[in-house]
Parts: structure tokens; C-alpha cells; sequence
């Protein structure tokens, strides 16, 4: 009997659960973006994100990839979602924190200057593979 009900449970669950896994990537938006360095050096991305690295104890973190940037508007953290950006100029912050400040023009024409909430890469793929850049060493992304 048990041996009956584990083996279509167990497809079930591979059905279910391994389609569900992929949802979460698949299912999403995706974005390409243009992007400039420090240097001048410009890159196309394909499906561009936001990672950073959530810190559990001195030898595990937790990874994130995340779809929207994390400004500070005063004491609030504000997700403004990449399906909203048009772009964003960085400029490195002059009080000598090392957060930079950013310039975002939405897509409605709107724009505001806010610091990075959190120290965060972009992320994605350039022709050339894998690309991971910190948002201290970028100057300019245009969402397309």
C-alpha cells in the first residue's frame, strides 16, 4: 500500500513542486539594460538584476536577486521596480561614506536623486558571460 501511494505522490510532487522551482525565475519579467562603467566601458546585459549578499554568522550568507532598487527617501526604504526605470545615473557620494547617490528617471519622465539602501551588484549576461558589477563602479544604466 505504501509503495502505491508514494511513487504518484512523489510524481506529483516532482510535477508540481519542479515546475513551481522554475516559476520564480521563468515567470518573471526580464530585463536588458545598458549599461556604463567608471571607466566608460559600455556593456549590454540581458535579464539584468540586483544581487547582494545577506549575512548570517561569519561563514554563511544568504543570496539575493532582486528585480527593483533599494533607495532611501529620508527613514524609508523605497523598491522602485526596474519595469519603472527608464535610467539611472550614479555618482559616488561626497559625505565619504562610499554609498553612492543616484539619479533615477522613471519611465513617466519623473526623476529624483536617492542613496543605495543596501551595497548592491548588477548582475546578468553580456556576450561575453556572467557579468557582475558593484554600483560603486557603474555610471549609467538605461533600461530597454
Amino acid at each position: 500500500m505504501f509503495k502505491r501511494l508514494c511513487l504518484p505522490v512523489l510524481i506529483a510532487g516532482l510535477a508540481l513542486g519542479g515546475s513551481a522551482a522554475f516559476a520564480d525565475d521563468q515567470g518573471q519579467q526580464t530585463f536588458n539594460a545598458h549599461v556604463t562603467d567608471v571607466e566608460g566601458m559600455e556593456t549590454t546585459i540581458e535579464n539584468a538584476k540586483l544581487y547582494w549578499e545577506e549575512k548570517l554568522d561569519e561563514t554563511s550568507f544568504v543570496p539575493h536577486e532582486i528585480r527593483h532598487v533599494p533607495v532611501k527617501r529620508g527613514k524609508a526604504t523605497v523598491k522602485i521596480k526596474f519595469q519603472n526605470i527608464k535610467r539611472i545615473e550614479v555618482t559616488p557620494d561626497s559625505t565619504a561614506t562610499g554609498t553612492p547617490l543616484l539619479t533615477i528617471t522613471l519611465t513617466n519622465g519623473k526623476s529624483g536623486e536617492f542613496p543605495v539602501a543596501r551595497e548592491v551588484s548588477l548582475i546578468g549576461m553580456s556576450d561575453f558571460g556572467d557579468m557582475k558589477v558593484p554600483f560603486t563602479e557603474l555610471k549609467r544604466i538605461e533600461f530597454q
